[in-house]
């Protein structure tokens, strides 16, 4: 059984040119503004750590809630304590657009 969620997650949500591939120029500028960031084999990537699996975890199910109401669902994987998360828009070939920064700028409210 699937269970809507539409949490207020700011403005995530896809408008016009949101789905265009950012240049280099436009990415490097985003990742000046998005802590913990880079750029890894075309995907904009971040790696969390915890206190233990559950922190992991729960932060995990966080993410899906957030994404989940996006439409718009990270790559992710974990072991125990860490969370390694790869953010492209498969919709834009794979590439890097203005909705996995903004995806990326939630993810990042729920560390702080």
């Amino acid at each position: 059984m699937a269970y809507p969620c539409r949490l207020p997650v700011g403005d995530l949500h896809v408008k016009g040119g949101m789905m265009e591939p950012l240049n280099s120029e436009q990415v490097t500028e985003a990742l000046q503004q998005l802590d913990g960031w880079q750029v890894e084999n075309g995907k904009l990537c971040a790696d969390f750590e915890f206190d233990d699996f559950v922190g992991a975890f729960g932060f995990i199910s966080q993410v899906a809630l957030i994404a989940e109401s996006a439409n718009h669902h990270p790559n992710w994987s974990n072991v125990y304590s860490s969370v390694h998360i790869a953010l492209s828009t498969h919709e834009a070939d794979d590439s890097i657009t203005e909705l996995d920064v903004k995806l990326a700028r939630e993810i990042n409210k729920l560390t702080t």
